[in-house]
């Protein structure tokens, strides 16, 4: 199996690869050469997520130095659960996908770790001296997620960038709480600018030269494969006992998340329509309906981890799927934040069920389906735990939201943090000095 780069078909590598560059040298995103065929039957008897994961990434994997370890790379990645949880009160059959049980209470954690535990192997493999240096942008959980999974990794340096008072406090917190080998940037700007500068950075021939570059975003396949498991696994889940697919309703913001369900149904998994939920930033949805890609700079919503104006992985998208193709492959609201605290409030009451804002993107999108599809079996994918959006969530429900044990310990950490403008210059700067 090789992938090449979303901006020209003739550079091809193998997974290793692939994950240790992040992004092409072209700046084009990896995509598999085609997408291998599996079916329900081909996952008889495996229940657990490693052993779904290793069967599900393993043609991926076919011909690479990677599929040697694969097990290994997966019985680390996935040991903590993603459980499916029946929603009881709904107009129909529902269920929500838990993705928040991982350290850092976010569903981010199951591609990092995956990543991380790649990239050691692979680094291992290849007896380098010099250290890894992974850039990641982040709108609030990925960079998070990244930093738990890298800490203290002697081989590697990590560069986090985010958007200065455009996240949750204990996102923020989560961030900055690490220190060692993670440098954490508090950047002057938007998402959109701290991504722009990790992209720059990849194309710098100065940078490229004193340092080793690779991505933990989303924009790197070793992101997207792992996230394609739970929706496996889930899906799988409902085909055994109903002999039905699962539709998702996937809050999306760097379209990451989804092009894992979409890359999983096109392999045949059962799974069938996917509405991604955005918030304000209505990006995707107005592609949908006029057929311009036309990304735009972010704004500042309640669900602020989905703030992104030019999601990354549209670029995956509109390299595999023509337009008319992608109106077949997804559809899309956006929900703003009126909405989003009348579900939060809402649901807290009819369902017993918290939501963190993003996950009420996706609520709020079940609560307005067309009755005809209520027959279907729909899950809501629920990205974060509340409990890292209190200060939204909790004057909502009048209640504290429990927080989880893991998150719990990273609050009480003291915070490591430099601030920096939004540009290039400015990073450059920091990493040379570290370095």
């Amino acid at each position: 199996m090789l992938f090449h780069s979303t901006r020209n078909s003739e550079h091809r590598v193998g997974l290793g690869a692939a994950i240790a560059q992040g992004i092409a040298p072209d700046g084009g995103l990896y995509i598999p050469e085609s997408l291998p065929k599996v079916s329900p039957k081909d996952f008889d008897g495996l229940t657990e997520l490693s052993e779904i994961a290793v069967r599900l990434i393993g043609p991926f994997a076919k011909g690479d130095a990677m599929a040697n370890v694969l097990k290994d790379i997966c019985d680390d990645a996935f040991n903590f659960p993603a459980p499916l949880v029946e929603l009881n009160g709904t107009p129909g059959a529902a269920s929500v996908l838990e993705l928040f049980h991982g350290p850092t209470s976010a569903f981010k954690d199951f591609g990092a770790r995956f990543l991380a535990a790649s990239l050691e192997r692979i680094r291992a493999a290849s007896h380098s001296s010099r250290k890894l240096n992974i850039l990641v942008a982040t709108s609030g959980d990925t960079g998070g997620a990244v930093a738990a999974a890298f800490h203290r990794r002697a081989w590697v340096e990590v560069s986090v960038l985010y958007p200065k008072g455009l996240v949750s406090q204990r996102q923020a917190q989560q961030l900055a709480c690490w220190g060692d080998n993670i440098h954490t940037y508090r950047v002057s700007g938007t998402f959109d600018e701290c991504q722009r500068i990790v992209k720059e950075a990849f194309l710098d021939a100065d940078l490229n030269k004193t340092h080793e570059l690779s991505s933990a975003n989303s924009i790197n396949v070793g992101r997207l494969l792992p996230q394609m498991v739970y929706y496996a696994k889930s899906s799988l889940d409902i085909w055994r006992r109903t002999g039905k697919a699962a539709n998702y309703i996937i809050p999306s913001g760097n379209l990451g998340n989804s092009m894992a369900c979409i890359w999983a149904r096109a392999m045949g998994l059962p799974i069938g329509e996917v509405i991604l939920a955005t918030n304000s930033n209505r990006t995707i949805p107005d592609f949908l309906q006029s057929g311009e890609w036309q990304p735009r700079q972010s704004i500042a919503t309640l669900a602020s981890a989905m703030d992104v104006g030019n999601p990354s992985n549209m670029e995956r998208l509109r390299a595999l799927y023509d337009f008319a193709q992608i109106k077949q492959q997804v559809t899309a609201v956006s929900v703003d934040d009126a909405a989003i605290r009348a579900r939060i409030k809402s649901d807290a009451i009819t369902l017993k069920q918290v939501w963190c804002p993003h996950t009420a993107t996706a609520a709020e999108v079940y609560w307005h389906l067309p009755k005809e599809k209520l027959d279907q079996h729909w899950v809501l994918v629920s990205t974060a735990h509340p409990a890292k959006f209190n200060d939204i969530v909790e004057p909502l429900i009048n209640s504290l939201v429990p927080v989880p044990a893991a998150l719990a310990k990273l609050l009480s950490l003291p915070q490591h943090q430099t601030d920096i403008e939004p540009t290039l210059v400015a990073l450059k700067k920091q990493m040379q000095g570290a370095a």
